[in-house]
């Protein structure tokens, strides 16, 4: 009996040591990981619409596909599914990520981006604006506050390329 609880020790000690030594091995991202890279679909950065042509064609077109550049301002804290641009009226334009097949590094936020997709003008539902404002860390408070839809404009991106800060 003494012999058999010798052996599962040794048998569990080593597999504590193996489990400790492949969690080493696997690289850890922190918030000091640099975000710059390619996320989504690769493409060309040629051919960027300013966003203030996108808004303007935006009014008599339902959608608008192209390139446009910004500085991110808010990103998913849980996922990374979402960030967020200003616009030149000093709104925020949402940024989905098509098909939810990618997200971006949650510390994104402060860096110069490009993205290449579709932009729309939507209503957004309440449950949606509370569902956004809890994914970017408000408070109770200021998600309960939200109590009509609104009416904004959104960017679904295919690709997004974010690049170093200056």
């Amino acid at each position: 009996m003494k012999n058999h609880f010798y052996l599962l020790l040794i048998v569990f000690l080593s597999f504590a040591k193996f489990t400790c030594e492949a969690a080493e091995k696997t690289p850890q991202l922190t918030q000091k990981d640099t975000v710059p890279g390619n996320y989504g679909e690769e493409f060309k950065v040629e051919g960027m619409i300013p966003l203030s042509k996108m808004l303007e064609a935006l009014t008599t077109q339902e959608e608008v596909e192209g390139k446009i550049s910004g500085t991110i301002q808010e990103v998913c804290v849980k996922k990374g599914c979402w960030l967020t641009l200003n616009l030149p009226n000093g709104e925020p334009m949402r940024v989905t990520f098509k098909n939810y097949g990618f997200f971006v590094p949650k510390n994104a936020h402060g860096y110069p981006v490009v993205l290449e997709g579709k932009a729309v003008k939507v209503v957004t539902d309440v449950k949606t604006l509370k569902h956004y404002a809890a994914d970017g860390g408000a408070s109770p408070e200021e998600i309960d506050k939200i109590n009509e839809p609104k009416e904004e404009y959104t960017f679904v991106a295919t690709g997004v390329l974010i690049l170093p800060k200056i």
